[in-house]
């Protein structure tokens, strides 16, 4: 079982007991929503793998953005694809969470042990690619607006559906993307040097 669903389990079972702590049976709502986060738990691992840099921080993380998920789905309009409302919740708790850690400790973790902890996430275990460990530490070094965009690009989302979700113009997605790129260009021409 993936780690998404045990979170998932247990934020409905936390919700779901009465006032007699029996569990009530799994409603409608409940199978819905768990099986949208299981047809999208690599959006939710993705973000958190880019605001995280410690695996017991993005655990917790993922967490988090669960958690926020199940609480806003009863307000979740289906005129909107769900993606787009996955999204914008992740990364906003993301950026929170991260703001937050950032305040409460000073984190440095140095790049050699940051590669090490993206090799070791499941997405990355099968691609030890030296160039996307670096695409990903080079990522993880923009600012949260700009490592949001680029991980909705790379994702694939064109830039209308970039630009509702990060709630920016789409020129200013254009714009953006295309000096996001030119810096990580950059980072990459500065390590052949």
């Amino acid at each position: 079982k993936s780690v998404i669903f045990f979170y998932l389990l247990r934020i409905i079972e936390q919700t779901s007991f009465t006032k007699s702590n029996k569990l009530k049976q799994i409603t409608k709502q409940e199978q819905e929503f768990s099986a949208i986060i299981e047809k999208h738990k690599r959006l939710i691992y993705k973000i958190a793998h880019a605001y995280c840099n410690n695996s017991e921080d993005r655990k917790d993380l993922v967490q988090e953005i669960v958690l926020q998920l199940w609480k806003a789905f009863p307000k979740y309009n289906p005129q909107f694809a769900i993606t787009t409302w996955m999204y914008r919740i992740a990364l906003n708790v993301s950026i929170s969470y991260y703001r937050q850690s950032k305040n409460q400790k000073n984190q440095t973790v140095s790049d050699n042990e940051y590669i090490l902890q993206i090799a070791e996430t499941p997405e990355f275990e099968d691609s030890k690619s030296e160039q996307l460990k670096l695409l990903h530490q080079f990522i993880g070094e923009l600012k949260e607006l700009d490592k949001a965009l680029i991980l909705l690009y790379l994702e694939g989302n064109k830039q209308d559906m970039i630009a509702d979700i990060l709630g920016i113009s789409k020129s200013n997605v254009a714009t953006k993307i295309g000096r996001i790129k030119t810096k990580l260009k950059n980072r990459f021409e500065g390590i052949k040097d």
